[in-house]
C-alpha cells in the first residue's frame, strides 16, 4: 500500500486542476488523468444529457455533464461522472464552490479502459453516497444499459433490453435506450431513432 508521504493532498490536487489542461480524479490520495472520449462516448453522453435535462427541466434537480467534479467523503475520492444529478440545491464540498457531493443519479458510459473501475471500485465508492439513488452504465460497443437502483439498503440490478426503456420512477424518469444510442455509429449499422439503419 503506498505510504501517505507518497500521495498528492488535496490542496494540491485542487491546486493543480484549476490550472490544468486536462482532467484528473482523485482516488487513494493519486491524481489519475482522465482520457478523452471517443466520436461514440461524446454522442452518447450529449444524448443522454438532452433526454435528462429536458425530462428533469421543470423539476427540482440540476443536471450536471462530464466537468462537475464530485466528493466521495467516506472513501477521499473526487471524481468526474459523465452526468450527474442533484436535488435543488446542489450541496457543495466544504471550503469549495466546483464540487458537489449529494447527486441522487449517476451514469458512466464505459470504455475499455474504465470499464472495470467503473463496475468495481468506482461503483463501491458511490454507493457510500447516502444521497444515491440509480447508477447507470452504458456501453460504447453495443446497445446495451446496465443499471443500479437503491431500495431501501438494497441495491437491485437491472439489464434493460435494447428496445426497451430506464424507468426511474422516483425522479419522473424514463428514457427511451434508443434514443440514448441515436446517431450512434457501431460501424456497419447507425442507430436512428430507435431503429439500426444501413
Amino acid at each position: 500500500m503506498m505510504q501517505l508521504l507518497t500521495q498528492t493532498p488535496l490542496t494540491a490536487y485542487f491546486d493543480h486542476e484549476v490550472t490544468a489542461e486536462t482532467r484528473s480524479e482523485y482516488i487513494h490520495g493519486e491524481m489519475i488523468p482522465m482520457a478523452g472520449g471517443t466520436l461514440t462516448h461524446n454522442t452518447i453522453i450529449t444524448n443522454l444529457l438532452v433526454l435528462v435535462y429536458m425530462a428533469l427541466r421543470d423539476l427540482p434537480y440540476h443536471v450536471f455533464v462530464t466537468d462537475q467534479r464530485l466528493w466521495i467523503p467516506d472513501r477521499q475520492m473526487l471524481t468526474y461522472p459523465d452526468i450527474l444529478v442533484t436535488p435543488e440545491p446542489p450541496l457543495l464540498m466544504e471550503g469549495r464552490n466546483d464540487t458537489v457531493t449529494n447527486p441522487i443519479l449517476i451514469a458512466e458510459v464505459l470504455s475499455e479502459s474504465t470499464e472495470a473501475h467503473d463496475r468495481g471500485e468506482k461503483f463501491a465508492a458511490y454507493r457510500t453516497i447516502p444521497t444515491l439513488q440509480a447508477y447507470l452504465l452504458i456501453s460504447q460497443t453495443a446497445v446495451k444499459v446496465e443499471g443500479f437502483h437503491k431500495e431501501g439498503d438494497r441495491w437491485i440490478f437491472q439489464d434493460y433490453p435494447p428496445e426497451g426503456a430506464i424507468a426511474l420512477p422516483d425522479l419522473s424518469l424514463e428514457l427511451a435506450i434508443a434514443d440514448i444510442y441515436r446517431r450512434v455509429d457501431f460501424g456497419a449499422q447507425m442507430f436512428q431513432a430507435g431503429t439500426a439503419q444501413a
